[in-house]
């Protein structure tokens, strides 16, 4: 009886997830997030790549596993833009603030964050994700010949309410309230997104008649 071990793919096992994440990692530091790809990391770690999915999604799933995140920012965002583009930027607004402030879901980013500082090559990695999965996203949705440098741009906008509230609490922004900054912030994301709003031009007064002389005596 042929009593050698089996050869092929490793069963999953709580060990194989965390020895998915540590590859994950390493590779994700090493070559960013467009450079890691399901097929290849499963090729790393010895498992089917059905088996990265099962445990984690999706590659936006694990690069937030990675994070030691609960919620992926990409997630959020596809959710949001199924609905209307006109109340986008208040819907993104008052969704980022509502999940920040949840402290178990908003102090995992928040230390993702902080870490992101402090560790440029994290902070490279963070960015090229941003780009890649939020970015990308968004300016494929809202179109146009300059819809990437506006879709950047408000990402940006709201990355400065993420750190001015949360990391740097300032106020008054770190102490409004939700409905105070979709009311405060909101109109501004919307000229990012779509531009000034348009002012309907004032209609010109009637033609004056004939002028008349004075009455005569």
């Amino acid at each position: 009886m042929n009593s050698s071990p089996r050869r092929g793919r490793r069963p999953g096992s709580p060990d194989v997830r965390a020895q998915i994440l540590a590859v994950a990692r390493d590779r994700f530091h090493r070559e960013g997030y467009d450079g890691v790809t399901m097929r290849s990391l499963a090729a790393d770690v010895g498992v089917d790549a059905a088996l990265i999915s099962y445990y984690f999604g999706s590659k936006r799933g694990l690069f937030a596993a990675v994070l030691e995140i609960s919620v992926h920012p990409a997630d959020i965002l596809a959710k949001l833009l199924e609905g209307d583009l006109e109340t986008l930027p208040q819907r993104a607004v008052r969704t980022l603030v509502t999940v920040w402030d949840q402290p178990e879901m908003g102090m995992p980013l928040l230390s993702a964050v902080r870490a992101a500082v402090a560790d440029p090559e994290l902070a490279a990695l963070i960015r090229r994700g941003l780009h890649r999965e939020l970015i990308d996203q968004l300016a494929d949705r809202i179109g146009g010949a300059d819809a990437h440098h506006r879709a950047g741009t408000f990402v940006g906008q709201i990355g400065g309410l993420v750190f001015t509230r949360y990391v740097l609490a300032v106020e008054p922004l770190a102490s409004m309230t939700v409905d105070e900054i979709v009311r405060t912030l909101g109109p501004a994301l919307r000229t990012t997104l779509f531009g000034p709003v348009a002012i309907p031009a004032r209609r010109p007064h009637a033609a004056a008649g004939p002028a008349r002389g004075p009455a005569p005596r």
